[in-house]
């Protein structure tokens, strides 16, 4: 029985079931894990379909199997939680469609720090060089006439980041936010030599702007009350008619 599984014809149709199936599986890793089997039954065959070892057959089926476990190695480091840098941890959970990997990523070319005064961050009808994600605290945003405020956990200046436009809007952060920065020749450098990244953060990038058109409905409301002072008073050429809660409008 044993002699009979190890017979070359057998082996042959065995690694091709393992080809067949991983070619036909979307999910990477399991694809290189079944490609893999399917090389060291492979391996198998050629050491024993002849009285002699095919070597040329062998070594280059252990190189392509050596490749195919950098790749699994590459994608499993990119998807444990055990990428995430512990000085980020908390904020993971903000980032949904970045994998641990490419959340790593994005943090090694960010800088963290508070707000210690009232600051502006962009600037209507100025492109921009720098993207923001807001972690706690308020951002206050004039857009034309209209003055308004954005909650915490979203990206200001991803549209000049993404499509060159400039800002639409100015924002001011609020004295005690928490905000990551990152300077946009950056992150295209980083874009330009990993794909995967850019998608990844695109994907991130995406769902922050499908969240601000949701509370552009008047969900999640912040009352002109809760506005800080000093940022209203930056903010003197609004009318007081004209100030108006997020509901009105949406920061692109």
């Amino acid at each position: 029985m044993f002699e009979a599984a190890l017979s070359p014809e057998y082996l042959v149709y065995l690694a091709g079931a393992f080809y067949i199936a991983g070619l036909a599986i979307t999910n990477q890793i399991v694809l290189r894990l079944l490609i893999l089997a399917g090389t060291g039954v492979y391996l198998i065959y050629y050491s024993t379909v002849a009285d002699n070892p095919l070597w040329p057959a062998i070594y280059v089926s252990m190189l392509i199997g050596l490749a195919n476990v950098g790749g699994l190695t590459s994608l499993i480091a990119r998807n444990s939680r055990l990428a995430i840098p512990a000085a980020h941890a908390d904020i993971y959970f903000d980032f949904p469609r970045l994998p641990p990997g490419d959340f790593r990523a994005l943090m090694k070319l960010a800088r963290r720090y508070n707000v210690t005064e009232d600051m502006q961050i962009t600037a209507e009808g100025d492109a921009g060089d720098k993207l923001y994600f807001i972690i706690s605290g308020s951002t206050l945003a004039r857009k034309g006439d209209q003055a308004f405020v954005l909650p915490p956990k979203i990206f200001i200046g991803e549209i000049a980041f993404l499509i060159g436009r400039p800002s639409s809007a100015s924002t001011w952060l609020e004295e005690g936010c928490e905000v990551l920065e990152w300077r946009f020749d950056d992150l295209r450098r980083k874009c330009a030599r990993n794909s995967r990244f850019k998608l990844a953060l695109e994907a991130a990038i995406s769902v922050d702007l499908a969240s601000k058109v949701a509370r552009s409905m008047g969900k999640d409301a912040v009352p002109v009350q809760q506005i800080p002072t000093p940022m209203v008073e930056a903010l003197s050429g609004v009318r007081r008619g004209q100030v108006s809660s997020p509901g009105s409008s949406s920061i692109r």
